[in-house]
């Protein structure tokens, strides 16, 4: 039954076990994995390197879409595994492996990483690991819940390892859209004018004589971690809704808005959960990811389509699409990461885009991916591709956290992922602070009044006023710009003199 799945005759002998496929590995080697945020990834090859590695030591470069699943990018980085990983990550062990120095991270732009191997900017990946549901007859494989870079990787690596997973429905053809863009010099225009054009394959092309290994797996993805919405969360819903509503009634918006991107994580969810109740109708969204809160949407006929590049969801959401997936199929399309995120495309389309930050400062510059400067959490992902190429760019975040030990409004941030040249909007759960049209010194005051949490205040609008009194266009005391941050450090709280 399994080898159906294989519709390339030659291609039976290469069926090999996970074990054998990890020694086709050496040291040094650059490998590429499909995956892209736990979606559609490595389920048992990464997994049996992992194992070698701790007996026969080596070391690699890994490439991904985005995160992968199943305690994957620990177990390789535990196993001493990984000289250098890019261009986003969530594991724990992974994270504290970077922070420490022992795992060389580059956070990169999502849309960036396939350019980068196609411009010849990176090394050639040597292997790729990708998860498929089948391989057609012209050697053409079909990706299974997320395309990433897999395009890339199938087009550009020296050998390919295919992980033939019977745990997905063949059904799942016909919902990607397969599209690589020419190379430089004479690339042309990408003919996407609405996220439901769909104007690619159906399927990755390959060249059936790169496979070296085809190993069967039958696994579900690691389940997306649903948080239901709380206090926080649904006050920053609403106030974004609230603003959406406004827009509406001053002409800027219908009420289907604009298409709509919105990061991973719990405050995303809330954010787009909250659609279902209001007055906004026939949505589309061109994002990254498909959550949980999509298919709501879907169901409760509020969102007309949604283009990205992988379907991350929970258990129980997971069984509802993929038991009924023709109820969804001329509703969602899954794209390259390259397409999904090209800033062109963003631009064109009129994109909303809400994405989540650490914190940001009294001007609008935002930190996305470092705590206190210097530990990365997780990465920039796509929300750099979103922020600066938007219609609308959005930023949430908490106003306090920890007991409120912590303020996310702070004097400077301290690590800048995006400046304050590329965002609109800020909303915490204590309000939302509007910075089209306004100079730094407005910003600020717009800012203070409309996000900080109360407990911070005075402490904020302190620091600013004597700023000011020593002038600039963006005033700041340098020695004191970073003094909450190192107060945190030192006494456990940003909060001034305790």
């Amino acid at each position: 039954m399994a080898y159906e799945r294989i519709k390339v005759q030659s291609l039976h002998n290469k069926v090999i076990t996970a074990e054998e496929a990890a020694k086709l590995f050496q040291n040094g080697m650059v490998v590429g994995s499909s995956g892209f945020t736990k979606a559609g990834d490595s389920k048992v090859v990464l997994p049996a390197l992992a194992e070698r590695a701790k007996v026969d030591p080596l070391k690699i470069t890994l490439i991904t879409g985005a995160s992968l699943g199943h305690g994957t990018d620990g177990k390789l980085a535990e196993a001493g595994a990984l000289s250098k990983r890019m261009p986003f990550q969530v594991d724990r062990i992974l994270r504290n492996k970077i922070n420490a120095g022992d795992v060389l991270f580059i956070d990169q732009h999502l849309s960036e990483t396939a350019e980068l191997l196609h411009n010849k900017n990176l090394p050639q990946v040597d292997i790729a690991v990708l998860e498929v549901a089948a391989i057609e007859s012209d050697g053409s494989i079909v990706p299974t819940t997320s395309v990433g870079n897999s395009a890339t990787f199938a087009a550009l690596a020296k050998q390919v390892i295919l992980e033939v997973n019977t745990a997905i429905p063949m059904t799942i053809k016909g919902i990607h859209d397969i599209y690589q863009a020419e190379d430089y010099p004479r690339r042309n225009v990408i003919p996407i004018v609405a996220p439901e054009n769909k104007i690619g394959r159906k399927t990755i092309p390959l060249d059936a004589s790169k496979v070296v290994g085809i190993v069967f797996t039958n696994e579900l993805d690691s389940p997306a971690d649903i948080a239901e919405p709380d206090t926080k969360t649904t006050a920053i819903a609403k106030h974004i809704l609230q603003f959406f509503e406004n827009e509406v009634e001053l002409g800027h918006l219908s009420e289907s808005l604009m298409p709509l991107q919105a990061g991973i994580g719990k405050v995303a969810n809330a954010v787009l959960t909250g659609f279902i109740h209001s007055k906004f109708r026939n949505l589309t969204m061109f994002s990254e990811v498909l959550q949980d809160s999509t298919f709501d949407l879907i169901d409760a006929g509020k969102l007309d389509f949604a283009s990205a590049s992988s379907i991350t969801v929970s258990e129980e959401c997971y069984s509802r699409v993929f038991d009924h997936l023709d109820r969804y199929r001329d509703k969602i399309v899954l794209r390259p990461q390259n397409i999904s995120n090209t800033p062109g495309l963003i631009k064109r389309l009129g994109i909303i885009a809400i994405n989540t930050a650490i914190e940001f400062d009294i001007y609008g510059n935002v930190n996305s991916t470092h705590t206190s400067g210097t530990n990365i959490m997780n990465g920039i992902g796509g929300s750099g591709d979103f922020a600066r190429n938007a219609y609308l760019s959005i930023f949430v975040t908490q106003a306090a956290s920890k007991g409120d030990a912590i303020s996310h409004i702070v004097p400077m941030v301290s690590h800048v992922d995006h400046t304050e040249h590329d965002v609109d909007i800020l909303v915490t759960d204590y309000g939302l602070a509007d910075l089209r049209g306004l100079a730094p010194r407005e910003r600020a005051k717009v800012i203070i009044e409309n996000c900080v949490h109360p407990d911070y205040k005075e402490q904020l609008s302190d620091y600013y006023n004597r700023a000011c009194e020593r002038g600039g266009h963006t005033p700041h005391l340098l020695e004191e710009a970073f003094s909450w941050h190192i107060n945190l450090r030192e006494k456990g709280t940003m909060k001034k003199d305790q």
